[in-house]
């Protein structure tokens, strides 16, 4: 893994996802190197070429912070993030870095509330936080109920299990938690729902839009019928069904 630190501009981005004003994203690519992920378009904002694997590097916003203190100060009201768009806010590095956390206590000074979304568990460490800030949810992302799927797809993610288990932490603490079951990858929908349902207020579901990145990998694995429409289609039906007034439109 290379890590490197760099300075940035700006911190608060306007957003074009339906729904979100701001995202900040505190780091430059993910050490989770999912093999699907669609941010992989970064790359070409980054000091790396086109042929860096994706999951082999992340650049450090190291003066985020401080920027995104300066931009709240100018901002006349109050509104909501998203952390984060294009990178997870909780990979690796900020076990040691903390830039999500000192960027979440400088939103929560500020009076704004923050939507998350992650793969880890370290999010639970923010619990604090969390519990002060005025409008605050978790999220999850958990594509499949099958840990060697995981594996072979989100070869640098936290398992599964430790998943839930922060989910089913957070909603203990009264922490508003979903759970975004995307891209939707082979999986058993009954399953997953039995895990997911007893820990999450709603959830997002969205199926595999890029194909073309691990269409070899899929087929290598003998998972040919999840690549199709008709797969996809079916898991949303019955996802849909599963968790009924859950899913969010």
């Amino acid at each position: 893994m290379n890590i490197s630190e760099i300075t940035v501009k700006s911190a608060l981005v306007r957003s074009n996802i339906p729904g979100v004003n701001y995202v900040v994203n505190p780091y430059l690519g993910c050490g989770h190197a999912c093999r699907y992920c669609y941010a992989i378009f970064m790359r070409k904002y980054s000091r790396h070429n086109q042929h860096t694997p994706w999951g082999g590097f992340v650049e450090v916003k190291v003066n985020i912070a401080e920027i995104l203190s300066t931009e709240l100060k100018k901002k006349k009201t109050t509104d909501k993030v998203f952390l984060s768009s294009v990178c997870d806010p909780y990979q690796p590095v900020e076990l040691r870095y903390k830039l999500t956390r000192r960027c979440l206590e400088l939103l929560r000074e500020f009076g704004w509330g923050v939507e998350v979304l992650t793969k880890s568990p370290l999010v639970a460490r923010d619990m604090d936080v969390f519990k002060s800030m005025i409008d605050v949810s978790v999220g999850m992302s958990i594509g499949t109920d099958n840990e060697q799927v995981r594996k072979v797809l989100e070869p640098g993610a936290p398992p599964i299990a430790a998943r839930i288990a922060t989910l089913k932490r957070l909603k203990e603490n009264g922490i508003s938690t979903w759970a975004f079951i995307a891209p939707i990858l082979p999986m058993n929908p009954e399953k997953l729902h039995e895990m997911l349902a007893p820990h999450v207020d709603s959830i997002m579901h969205d199926g595999l839009n890029y194909k073309k990145q691990v269409e070899k990998l899929f087929r290598s694995h003998g998972w040919e019928r999840e690549l199709s429409n008709a797969y996809a289609a079916r898991i949303h039906s019955i996802l849909g069904r599963l968790f009924g007034r859950k899913v969010e439109k």
